[in-house]
């Protein structure tokens, strides 16, 4: 393996599983980039991102600037002499100078076989639209979003059970293997860029926290996929009354019919604008914990049959 100068940007869990794996494969990971400490928990003490936290406890510098657009940050980026910069989950755009200061420029590591679901959630979007597989990408970074040559890629299966939170660690996991695989490659001269075919290009808007609200006029499959794509963020509810019903869990239940919206039977079955209804299975009151949808009926009969909730 040749020993590689490098700088690891990245911010949530996602990217710190790539950043470890850098690290035991014996790389020189001189300096670290993450978002800057935001204020979290109950007592909004401002808190560093876990690749941040993580690269401070192992004694790698840490920078957080707000953004690297000033002459002063790309100059610091440069006079790092890196042999290469890996990008995971980051989250602020890299100028063309941050891109072209390393000898062999920048590489990220993204959540999707592309083209298909460039941009900032491709995890969740690609559960949403029902997709068959998805995957990582090692990709060579140019100055368009998700746009660039691709260096190594490998897939996993979505299926009926797969939740966007099983997934993220799945692909962290996939992620921190192909970079130490591609890092061990591409000195040698081992790997081929694959330009990036223009048919299939799909967009993975950033997640927004209304979108997580169950609309039983739409088709009971995909709301179905629509709990399992933003659990555990946004979460998807409904509203019964004044009370807001998380659902972290749930069965499409296709012979079903009804009102949509009305619940049709004593299991909490919904009905939904077409293909049946939704059935949840794990929900959660407010100030209450998650538990089975069965445990939360026995003392909550006001989620009775006929009521319609929205």
């Amino acid at each position: 393996m040749t020993k590689l100068r490098i700088a690891f940007m990245g911010t949530p869990d996602f990217a710190l599983v790539a950043l470890q794996e850098l690290v035991k494969a014996g790389h020189d990971v001189v300096c670290v980039y993450s978002q800057p400490p935001r204020p979290a928990g109950r007592g909004h003490k401002e808190t560093p991102t876990p690749v941040h936290a993580w690269a401070a406890d192992h004694g790698i510098e840490v920078r957080t600037p707000v953004s690297l657009k000033s002459d002063a940050e790309k100059q610091a980026f440069a006079d790092l002499n890196l042999d290469i910069a890996v990008v995971a989950a980051y989250g602020l755009i890299l100028p063309k100078a941050i891109l072209d200061a390393p000898k062999m420029g920048c590489l990220n590591i993204h959540a999707s076989l592309l083209p298909r679901w460039r941009g900032a959630a491709p995890i969740q979007r690609a559960i949403l639209a029902g997709d068959a597989k998805t995957g990582v990408t090692i990709m060579q970074m140019d100055v368009g979003l998700d746009t660039g040559d691709m260096l190594l890629m490998d897939e996993i299966a979505i299926t009926p059970e797969t939740y966007a939170s099983g997934l993220h660690d799945d692909l962290a996991e996939m992620g921190g293997r192909l970079i130490v695989e591609a890092l061990e490659k591409l000195p040698a001269g081992q790997l081929s860029a694959t330009v990036q075919p223009e048919d299939g290009v799909t967009y993975a808007a950033k997640l927004e926290k209304t979108e997580g609200k169950l609309d039983f006029t739409d088709d009971a499959a995909l709301l179905e996929r629509k709990i399992r794509a933003f659990t555990p963020w946004p979460g998807a509810y409904f509203d019964f009354g004044k009370e807001r019903i998380k659902v972290q869990a749930a069965r499409h239940i296709v012979d079903a019919s009804g009102q949509p919206g009305e619940i049709i039977d004593d299991q909490l079955t919904i009905a939904c604008g077409a293909g049946g209804g939704l059935r949840p299975t794990r929900i959660q009151r407010p100030g209450k914990a998650a538990m089975d949808t069965e445990a939360v009926l026995r003392g909550y009969d006001k989620l009775a049959k006929g009521v319609i909730v929205s």
